[in-house]
């Protein structure tokens, strides 16, 4: 390749580059996501956003998520006509759709409950895993098979490290 056609190859790259940054920035502009800490997030009847993230925290939606709406330790809120474009999930939380709710995608519920009204809309599957035994799951079988990785790489560098037997010669 010559250095002419390799110098177009990276002009071409980095204005393809610039054009997806800037068209990312301009979707951003007018949907922008929120994503909180131990402080709940509410979305207006007028309010139209990308992504809604919460951790330890609660998320009322009575307007427009265009994206996904995930709580952790949290709950979910769907009234007053609030619609949400992608998936709804919590976890260690409760979720609770009003009639006019309108949801295109998943709606998931683990280690919490699911308050669904009968004329809430659901596009995608909805999945409810009731109760605190499943988080215990989903928390305690990773930490064990971490600890098990973790005592078989002690073994492994204990058997590594230890120094080869010596033999006795006998001298004679």
């Amino acid at each position: 390749m010559t250095n002419r056609s390799s110098s177009f190859l990276q002009i071409v790259g980095l204005i393809v580059t610039c054009c997806l940054a800037l068209s990312a920035a301009a979707l951003a502009a007018d949907n922008p996501s929120y994503t909180q800490i131990g402080r709940n997030i509410t979305i207006g009847p007028n309010d139209k956003v990308g992504d809604v993230t919460c951790l330890a925290c609660n998320i009322r939606v009575r307007g427009q998520v265009i994206r996904d709406v995930t709580v952790v330790g949290g709950s979910i809120e769907i009234e007053d006509g609030g619609q949400v474009g992608g998936d709804l999930t919590s976890v260690a939380g409760s979720i609770r759709l009003d009639q006019t709710a309108k949801i295109a995608g998943d709606v998931t519920a683990v280690g919490g409950n699911l308050h669904r009204d009968p004329q809430a809309s659901v596009g995608g599957d909805v999945t409810a895993l009731s109760g605190r035994g499943w988080l215990a799951l989903i928390v305690v079988v990773p930490l064990i098979f971490l600890g098990l990785l973790v005592a078989f790489v002690i073994w492994g560098i204990r058997r590594i490290s230890r120094p080869a037997p010596t033999t006795a010669v006998a001298r004679g």
